[in-house]
């Protein structure tokens, strides 16, 4: 992706958003954009010294984002899994990309929790 792009993206997803998840698709829908994540093979951390090998996704969690442009913005979010080889163990990585009790981005949630009390 290139520098400029990268920087638009970047002011249009929620905060540190693109350096954990690669974005695959994105669809227009009458007025609403789908915006399809993959979280990147980076492995968990407290695991970096560890043999983990990815063994598929998580399935995929929608989560509401800031409008664009007059768009309801909706994210479609698939996490990773990895196994430790030598315990077997199953491990993700913890994200607080969702506000508590909510689907909505954590950025989100607290701008309309700002707005209306």
């Amino acid at each position: 992706m290139q520098d400029a792009e990268r920087k638009l993206l970047s002011l249009l997803m929620p905060e540190g958003l693109l350096e954990y998840f690669e974005i695959l698709v994105v669809n227009q829908v009458d007025n609403q954009l789908h915006i399809y994540l993959d979280e990147l093979n980076i492995s968990p951390s407290g695991y970096e010294n560890r043999k983990v090998e990815f063994i598929g996704f998580m399935p995929s969690t929608e989560i509401s984002d800031f409008p664009i442009r007059g768009q309801k913005v909706t994210l479609h979010i698939r996490r990773r899994r990895w196994t430790v080889l030598d315990t077997g163990q199953i491990v993700t990585k913890d994200w607080n990309l969702v506000r508590e009790g909510a689907r909505l981005t954590t950025e989100f949630g607290l701008f309309l929790k700002k707005i209306f009390g």
